[in-house]
């Protein structure tokens, strides 16, 4: 019935983390930046009707794409040392 969203294509910029919760797509979005990676959110929460959790919720973190690389290994490097 319902296809997962899918991220927008957004010419020169690649997602790079998808989530429906806004604080860890916040801390990504510091994090990177704090490593003068520019990075940018887009929300598809459904404000209409309160939704923060689930497909109609979801939150997606762009970089541009020269910084693909450098922005996935810095977010790798976080969740292996959570591990």
């Amino acid at each position: 019935m319902f296809n997962l969203p899918k991220p927008n294509t957004i010419k020169d910029w690649t997602c790079i983390l998808e989530s429906s919760h806004e604080f860890e797509i916040n801390l990504a979005h510091s994090y990177l930046t704090d490593h003068e990676i520019p990075a940018q959110i887009l929300s598809k929460r459904d404000t209409a009707y309160s939704l923060v959790v689930g497909e109609m919720a979801m939150i997606y973190l762009y970089v541009p794409d020269s910084y693909v690389e450098q922005a996935t290994k810095l977010l790798d490097d976080i969740t292996e040392d959570d591990e």
